[in-house]
């Protein structure tokens, strides 16, 4: 959990448009054990310790089904702070039978994959050691393999899923982009991320600190797609912390100073995503 506090630059929050409001809180709340933080007539706040935001959903008047094919969101994800937590999680996922996308070991993390009832990606992760992560110069080692799942599972040693851990955050957020150059200027030169891995021309994983990512940027819904129509199912926006002010206020000029235009802090990316830039209250 060192990477997502100060002095780093990390991801704290998801913003998301549903279809169907109670049909997504009967998923969060009921699959995964989130509870209410504050609620609207048309949005609700999701929290797991009581007092942050992870998920916020939204179901506006006139909105629109999910779009394919564009920009926007492939998975969130939130990190678990030990590997029993995420067995528990799978178990209760074969129990409910649940449909999962996958359980893949990245060597520097193990992770579960599902959609929630919009299609919204959803990953569950948690981390390994990082005194394991291997790397080589600025590049960490990261690969997509099968989970030892009767290791894993051997973890949970009988106990049963409760819900997602209080001490569990955000960990990551993983974007569709239209053009990766016009990301990495976005997100490197102008706020201040670092590129740690990199899958040829297809996508870049960035961070801050050393972390393995907490920003993925892809093309594979196609190079040069449009971003999805306003009030469609997917992402409104997330959040970035930054650790003080003065590292927002030079971010905030490093954009200016690329084109780009904020505005209550709120940027907008190259492929359309929004991004509101805060700043660590801790």
């Amino acid at each position: 959990m060192k990477f997502h506090q100060k002095p780093n630059t990390f991801v704290s929050h998801v913003h998301l448009i549903v279809e169907q409001l109670e049909r997504s809180l009967s998923f969060y709340q009921g699959v995964l054990g989130f509870q209410i933080l504050d609620r609207t007539e048309s949005s609700v706040s999701l929290t797991l310790n009581g007092k942050d935001a992870l998920v916020t959903l939204e179901q506006p008047a006139d909105v629109l089904p999910k779009e394919p094919r564009r920009s926007g969101l492939y998975h969130y994800a939130v990190l678990l702070p030990d590997r029993k937590e995420l067995a528990k999680v799978i178990q209760h996922f074969i129990d409910i039978k649940y449909p999962l996308q996958g359980i893949s070991d990245h060597l520097v993390s193990e992770a579960l994959y599902l959609a929630d009832p919009d299609g919204n990606g959803v990953e569950i992760y948690v981390d390994r050691p990082s005194e394991s992560w291997e790397w080589i110069g600025e590049q960490v080692s990261m690969a997509t393999e099968h989970v030892d799942l009767r290791s894993l599972l051997s973890e949970a040693n009988g106990e049963k899923f409760t819900g997602l851990p209080s001490d569990t955050i955000m960990g990551h957020i993983h974007l569709h982009v239209s053009d990766l150059v016009k990301a990495a200027e976005f997100y490197l030169n102008g706020l201040g991320f670092k590129v740690v891995y990199q899958i040829s021309n297809q996508a870049l994983f960035i961070s801050s600190g050393g972390y393995h990512h907490h920003i993925g940027l892809n093309i594979w819904n196609g190079k040069g797609v449009q971003a999805p129509s306003r009030n469609s199912v997917g992402l409104k926006y997330y959040t970035i912390v930054f650790a003080d002010e003065i590292t927002r206020v030079s971010a905030i000029k490093n954009l200016e100073l690329l084109g780009y235009h904020v505005h209550d802090y709120t940027a907008v990316d190259p492929s359309g995503n929004h991004i509101l830039l805060t700043v660590s209250m801790d």
